[in-house]
């Protein structure tokens, strides 16, 4: 997190679930993954498609012609090696300074009579020699001059050479016939002649799904979503998706990229001066690098990168123990001690280790499946979901940027190249998601890094599985749009009798000038009642003008010019408004809410620029467009049917469709002890790609510790970074697809991502199938790419690549396989459940989902059944972090979840990272009346203390104890009645036990060692997370000691089986 992010809080509650899940297909049939998602009609609304849908993708299919022979004499293989690494800062994924070691040059003896012809990898047979291999006949028309090299990629054949065999062993034969995978309508896979055009040139774009055609003008980008025909012929790039470059689907572009507009400085052979994105980027104490004074007379020169490698490939044999540990089976039923003292961290791919310090930090990037099944038929088997878990603009406090005039990316998928490309040779890379080899540009050849000319390879590019670019402007649809953020106030009587005005008024004052923006930055504001009150902020004017619009009916705009004004310019107009907003509507009696026309008003005022608004409410909306009546029935909160999980009305759906093609994001604040149907208005901020926050029963005198969150997460959303007018895609290696999304955005053209603000409190998973088998494929990639505008007008791009290896066995899929991701995917499917069918069907669905694994583990893994529940060691976990979702609000049965507080625990599930998701589901336990500075971390002077995590059941409390439980957005320190009196009176500052008030939420900060240790852990766990936890301290005799015990995830309650007696039931099911 960077410095300046203050306070580090920050709300990432946002969101809302899907409405579009397919049902969940029969046990008995095959098809799939625990993904209760088979094909599904898309949504009528509009044509569009929902974040949660189901998207079918034509699969890609190989192709079949006749296969290249090899010619000519076998080529040389050089197993690749890295030497010194250029060195950039690092994004996360390894410590600051460190550079992947070198390995060893494995080389093979020569072929006598044959040239070095540079190294390669697996995927691709090197087809050399003096006459001209011939092209498959159904490509031939366009066939290469005798003496020229053509490519074949090979993924179907066995591989030529693999980089992951231990020297000394003989390189295998290659005279095998090689099957080229190129499909029908794309032009070969190899390169076409050096400075020529592509071998096939594809004269239209192949169309897509039928259901990604027709997109409602109101809402789609007004640029319009399919590239548009100049005169010429030639295909204008007119959309993001045209310019973000299409997925694994696409048609590659039918003529090279277009020359790159003017640049400020030189591009080719002469760099004069090191570009302003690698100043300063090599970590301090890192190795500079040497000039090479080897010299290539003929251009060419050996090239060396790290070996990617695999489970049964590696070079060392020191993974082995952790496989064996992995696949260790565990009697659930005996072994009751199975949670690590410690957070659990994600499970590191087996991967050769110079490819693995490449790989993607599992905080931004990770999949269920650390192991990829090799085809769907051993992913259904193994009954485990297969998808990815994204935290794609995270704060990061070190990431690469490049500033360079080309981009180089893969011309038929248009990946960014990324550390797992493979190049085989110095002028020639090949793509890692679709075999495709390509050329390297020229200004790539030299490394701005090292200053040193000849080693792409080297580039931070290839060695920073996360990177940011900055993007020329034909990344650009407009010029960069400026920040401009419009704040929406329900100034109700409802609304002033919470006092939430005072709060967020002040916190603005506080922090107007550290909103992220430029000279550039615009704001506005409008308040609502049974009106709609605009402000007029013109120059000149003495103090702000106040205009009301009564005709809600018809809302129009008055002034458009004077209500979103410039933020420098106007400081002292909107510090006036600011600070009498509060008091203007102290006497109103206006208990009516227009909230829809107060959205409406403002989507008017922002469609021309795009921006962030953020709308803070109290109530049900009762009058004008989108108003709802009450669905919620006290008495009918206990049972699982009947509770009303979908949208009243699709007003709030349509609106925020409207606003995403019109690059406008909305935020909602709920501040509300009442009912306001949460599951309507929640819709305006998911298709939006904005965030709901949740204030529930908010009031400045009866609910004060609601006020200091509220302050502590408004300046975290307020200051943060955010990204304007994004679009997001992700790819995968050919054989992989995306099916199904999840988060808050619109989903544009099949498999882009609409995000009209971004920020970097918002997570986002996707569910993957494999579509066609991995055979003879090592490793799979993953690449996400997220292109917005950052407040200060800069166009720019996140990549982050991650690369798994491909297994064939059941057992290595077990062995990979990452609970936390797998819980948390799963916590996303069963919302969307909730919503399509029933909250019983999601919860059974989970059931099953454990049930599923541990019985084909039982039956295709175990070669001795055993009695009691055998799991494999990495699914240790699964049962207990499932039973804890099925007790979490979102799922729970029960009369104690408010259906707001349901819904919005729900939105949390599909907007969260892992992390915050994690610690919501299964909270950590920890005894605090005993810390010591044993194992203590020293961050920034302080001694933070780590205790160990204990078991989450009463059994572990001890009354002479104080216990701490850190549930992500809450904390309780419960206090046990016989506690220490050192711990009573040096950490709470009061004399005795009966003297602890019933409503404390804060630590007196004393000067005693145990009260300094104790506030610094609590300060740090909460500095970790975007929002702000409130602390209560719990008695025995305290109202919130059922909130506390409610937590106690293994211990039965009144609806609720205990830990164990859930392990009895999955037992008898496995057991069928």
């Amino acid at each position: 997190m960077h410095p300046s992010d203050g306070q580090g809080y920050s709300p990432s509650v946002p969101g809302s679930y899907s409405h579009q899940t397919p049902a969940k297909v029969p046990p008995h049939q095959s098809s799939g993954q625990y993904n209760y998602s088979g094909s599904q009609n898309v949504s009528q609304l509009n044509n569009y498609q929902g974040p949660g849908q189901t998207l079918n993708r034509p699969p890609v299919t190989p192709f079949s012609g006749s296969p290249v022979q090899q010619t000519g004499p076998v080529p040389q293989v050089l197993l690749p090696a890295l030497q010194n690494s250029a060195a950039v800062s690092s994004a996360g994924s390894f410590p600051p300074g460190a550079s992947p070691p070198v390995l060893s040059n494995w080389q093979y003896s020569q072929t006598p009579g044959s040239q070095p012809v540079g190294s390669q990898t697996s995927h691709l047979a090197h087809v050399t020699g003096t006459g001209s291999a011939q092209p498959p006949s159904s490509l031939s028309g366009n066939t290469n001059p005798p003496g020229s090299y053509q490519y074949a990629a090979s993924p179907g054949g066995p591989p030529l050479q693999n980089s992951y065999m231990k020297p000394g062993s003989a390189p295998p034969p290659v005279t095998q016939p090689l099957t080229p995978l190129h499909p029908p309508a794309r032009p070969p896979l190899g390169p076409p002649p050096v400075g020529g055009p592509p071998l096939i040139r594809p004269s239209t774009l192949v169309a897509g799904p039928p259901n990604t055609q027709s997109l409602l003008n109101s809402a789609a980008n007004r640029e319009g979503d399919a590239p548009s025909t100049a005169s010429d012929g030639s295909v204008v790039q007119n959309s993001y998706d045209a310019i973000e470059g299409g997925g694994l689907m696409a048609t590659p572009h039918p003529s090279p990229a277009p020359p790159n507009l003017k640049m400020n400085r030189s591009v080719g052979y002469s760099y004069p001066t090191l570009p302003p994105g690698y100043q300063n980027t090599s970590p301090p104490g890192a190795p500079g690098m040497q000039a090479s004074a080897l010299q290539y007379p003929d251009g060419s020169k050996h090239f060396h990168q790290p070996a990617l490698g695999t489970n049964h490939l590696t070079a060392s044999m020191g993974g082995l123990s952790l496989q064996q540990e992995g696949l260790r089976p565990v009697n659930l039923l005996q072994e009751r001690n199975i949670l690590p003292t410690t957070l659990l961290k994600a499970p590191v791919p087996n991967l050769h280790e110079d490819i693995q310090k490449l790989n993607c930090n599992p905080e931004l990037f990770r999949c269920t499946l650390t192991n990829i099944p090799q085809t769907q038929a051993l992913l259904n088997k193994a009954k485990l979901p297969l998808g990815l878990l994204l935290h794609p603009f995270k704060d990061l406090s070190q990431l690469p940027v490049v500033t360079s005039s080309t981009i180089v990316r893969c011309r038929s998928c248009r990946t960014y190249i990324n550390p797992f490309v493979s190049f085989l040779d110095q002028r020639r890379w090949k793509c890692n998601l679709c075999y495709r080899v390509n050329d390297v540009p020229e200004e790539f050849m030299y490394n701005p890094v090292t200053r040193v000319y000849g080693e792409p390879h080297k580039r931070p590019e290839v060695q920073n599985a996360t990177i940011e670019f900055m993007a020329p402007s034909e990344y650009m649809l407009r010029p960069p749009q400026p920040p401009v953020y419009l704040f929406v106030f329900d100034v109700s009587h409802n609304a002033i009798e919470t006092g939430y005005l005072n709060t967020v008024c002040q916190t603005l004052l506080d922090n107007l000038d550290l909103l992220p923006g430029n000279t550039r930055t615009k704001i506005g504001f409008i308040t609502f009642d049974s009106t709609i009150h605009f402000y007029s902020l013109q120059e000149g004017l003495s103090q702000p003008q106040m205009l009301i619009v009564s005709d809600i009916e018809d809302v129009f705009i008055p002034m458009p010019e004077n209500l979103l004004v410039n933020l420098n310019e106007n400081k002292e107009l909107i510090q006036d408004l600011l600070r009498t907003l509060p008091q203007m509507f102290t006497k109103s009696l206006e208990t009516q809410s227009a909230l829809g026309p107060a959205l409406q008003a403002a989507f008017k005022l922002m469609s021309p620029t795009g921006g962030r608004i953020s709308v803070f409410q109290t109530q049900l909306p009762s009058v004008g467009m989108g108003a709802l009546k009450s669905r919620e029935e006290p008495n009918q909160r206990a049972t699982a049917k009947d509770i009303h999980l979908t949208p009243s009305t699709d007003f709030y759906k349509k609106l925020a469709l409207d606003c995403s093609g019109q690059q406008v994001a909305v935020d909602l604040f709920l501040l509300s002890g009442q009912y306001s149907d949460l599951a309507s208005l929640g819709c305006i901020s998911r298709y939006s790609a904005g965030s709901v926050y949740y204030y529930q029963s908010y009031h400045h005198k009866h609910n004060p510790v609601q006020v200091e969150k509220l302050q502590k997460e408004l300046k975290r959303y307020l200051t943060r970074k955010i990204g304007f007018e994004a679009v997001m895609r992700i790819r995968c290696t050919k054989g992989l697809s995306i099916h199904t999304f999840h988060g808050n955005f619109f989903v544009r053209s099949t498999d882009l991502l609409s995000l009209p603000n971004v920020n970097p409190d918002a997570g986002y998973a996707v569910q993957m199938s494999v579509e066609e088998s991995l055979t003879d494929m090592q490793v799979v990639s993953f690449q996400s790419a997220l292109l917005y505008t950052s407040s200060k007008g800069e166009r720019r791009i996140r990549v982050h690549t991650m690369c798994l290896p491909v297994v064939t066995t059941l057992s290595d899929v077990y062995l990979g396989a990452d609970v936390q991701a797998i819980t948390g995917l799963l916590a996303n499917m069963a919302v969307d459940r909730s919503v399509s069918a029933t909250l019983s069907d999601a919860r059974d669905a989970l059931v099953n989902a454990v049930i599923d694994s541990l019985s084909a583990y039982r039956s295709s893994v175990l070669s001795i059944q055993q009695p009691g529940l055998m799991a494999p060691n990495s699914l240790r976990l699964f049962p207990l972090y499932v039973l804890a979702l099925l007790k979490q609000k979102a799922f729970q049965t029960g009369t104690n979840a408010r259906l707001d507080e349901r819904i919005f625990t729900m939105c949390q599930v599909k907007n969260q990272p892992l992390v915050y998701l994690m610690l919501m589901t299964h909270p950590s336990l920890y005894r605090v009346d005993n810390l010591t500075d044993e194992g203590a971390l020293n961050i920034n002077d302080r001694t933070i203390p780590q205790p160990p995590i204990l078991q989450l059941s009463v059994e572990k409390l001890s009354r002479d104890g104080a216990y701490l439980m850190d549930a992500g957005s809450v904390m309780f320190l419960w206090i046990g009645k016989n506690c220490g009196q050192s711990f009573i009176s040096q950490v709470l500052g009061v004399p005795n036990y009966g003297s602890v008030p019933q409503n404390m939420t804060h630590l007196p900060e004393l000067e005693t060692a145990e009260s300094i240790r104790t506030i610094a852990f609590i300060s740090w766990l909460r500095e970790q997370r975007p929002f702000f936890p409130i602390l209560y301290i719990v008695k025995d005799d305290s109202p919130l000691k059922s909130s506390f015990l409610q937590n106690m995830i293994e211990d039965r309650t009144e609806s609720a089986l205990s830990y164990y007696e859930f392990l009895l039931h999955i037992q008898q099911q496995v057991n069928k």
